[in-house]
């Protein structure tokens, strides 16, 4: 399994508009109602849990390609397909890089997993092995892909990060791929949370940018989003084929709305993307906590949730972790 999974994702399709207090109440009023909140009033309803931070590829905005694992990962354990406190059932997606997923859609499938998104950075082979630094293996996650929407785990997203100089040509083949595939191609502007700390503001392409020229390919219309705190501002064609989606957390953050925590793989908390510290929930586990205890840290934890990152600005600190160390 080593390389499929980066996170998952529990209850994506359930985030809700946070219900601001503004009133002056303290820290646990606002937590007596039951939906987890931070002290901004945002309900937390979408926990990313990474599974490795192993992967089979070496992609140049992401990895140095001479670093591997650097944390040690926790045991995995079945899941109880336990629902929600609303009674209904967890909606849990899987990011993925592909390179295993064509001979593992349907066990995952099978599992009780709903959704998956491929991270794939190009639509031709050459671009893509530039990218990953992994020779032939574009055929192998265009076969996961497919695989994947056979089986029904769909609609299938596909996200790429893209970078000037490297992948900016792509974005014309990447709507055309989303209207033949029948998936969600998502665009997502490059963070810096790269290994190698390489991160330029010139090399970001902004959304202006990008709406822009899909425009000019053919005509976008703006397609509601499907909740309140949903990253991707969304889009289809004027002839109503194909779905795009643009993730512009340098641009436009959109950190107003957030629902997100993180777990690590190695069962740490992080607030952000960009937090500059974690939160051991393990380890309090290790130590005996009981369910009580672990409730109470988590919310302690969540109180701490930043309101903002500040990428561009002249304080910025790159985070404690790198990307591949968090998970998503």
């Amino acid at each position: 399994m080593a390389g499929l999974m980066s996170y998952t994702t529990i209850g994506d399709a359930a985030a809700t508009v946070p219900e601001r207090t503004g009133d002056g109440r303290d820290d646990a009023a606002q937590q007596v109602r039951g939906r987890l909140r931070d002290k901004l009033g945002r309900a937390i309803t979408d926990l990313r849990v990474s599974v490795t931070d192993r992967c089979n590829y070496k992609c140049v905005y992401c990895r140095t390609g001479n670093e591997g694992a650097q944390y040690t990962e926790l045991p995995i354990y079945a899941a109880d397909g336990t629902p929600a406190q609303d009674g209904h059932p967890l909606d849990i997606a899987l990011t993925t890089n592909g390179h295993l997923l064509e001979g593992l859609a349907q066990p995952l499938k099978d599992a009780g997993l709903n959704r998956i998104t491929v991270s794939m950075d190009a639509v031709d082979s050459e671009t893509f092995t530039a990218i990953t630094r992994v020779p032939r293996s574009f055929d192998r996650v265009m076969a996961g892909i497919r695989q994947a929407k056979a089986v029904g785990l769909g609609p299938v997203k596909v996200n790429c990060v893209l970078l000037r100089g490297f992948n900016d040509s792509q974005i014309e083949q990447f709507a055309e791929f989303s209207r033949r595939e029948g998936v969600i191609v998502r665009f997502i502007e490059f963070m810096p949370l790269e290994e190698d700390r390489s991160w330029k503001p010139e090399t970001v392409i902004p959304i202006d940018e990008v709406m822009g020229r899909l425009n000019a390919w053919r005509p976008l219309v703006e397609l509601a989003p499907n909740a309140a705190s949903e990253t991707a501002k969304r889009f289809t064609f004027d002839d109503g084929l194909g779905e795009i989606g643009i993730i512009a957390p340098v641009s436009r953050p959109f950190c107003g709305h957030c629902s997100r925590v993180r777990l690590t793989s190695d069962g740490k908390i992080r607030t952000c993307l960009f937090s500059q510290s974690d939160h051991d929930l393990y380890g309090k586990m290790a130590r005996g906590g009981t369910d009580v205890e672990l409730d109470a840290y988590i919310r302690s934890v969540v109180m701490r949730k930043e309101a903002r990152h500040h990428i561009g600005e002249p304080d910025f600190e790159k985070p404690s972790r790198n990307m591949v160390h968090i998970g998503g």
